[in-house]
């Protein structure tokens, strides 16, 4: 709890220095959700994709935007975002791993642009690997 508390944080933190509202999910090792925030005035729809963000980055253990190319038409896993009750296969979604790189849960973020998710995101990752470290 702590320590996805402390990602949450960081997150806002990041959020605030570039002025956005955001939805930030933190989920465990099974992809269950395990923390959550959503910033005053950030947008009920993204909600559940910051969530789904996080659940998709550990499902598969990559972040959310690799996922991307993968599911084009024509291309392996085209229609995967329809499986595990949705995912979400666009930027946003990093897994938290710990200093010897096993997975321990992700973190998801909702709320602008997804390279703005993602550079929020990654803040919540880098405040996790400096306490996993």
């Amino acid at each position: 709890m702590d320590q996805a508390q402390m990602v949450l944080e960081a997150s806002v933190r990041k959020a605030r220095e570039l002025n956005l509202l955001m939805n930030i999910a933190v989920v465990d090792v099974g992809g269950n959700l395990k923390s959550f925030t959503r910033m005053d005035g950030a947008w009920l729809g993204s909600i559940d994709i910051a969530i789904k963000k996080a659940r998709t980055a550990r499902l598969f253990d990559m972040a959310s935007g690799e996922l991307g190319p993968l599911v084009q038409p024509g291309q392996p896993l085209y229609h995967i975002e329809f499986s595990n009750q949705g995912l979400i296969t666009f930027p946003g979604g990093i897994p938290l791993k710990d200093g010897n790189g096993q997975v321990l849960g992700a973190v998801g973020v909702s709320g602008s642009t997804v390279d703005n998710d993602q550079v929020v995101a990654e803040a919540g990752v880098s405040a996790f690997s400096a306490m996993a470290a």
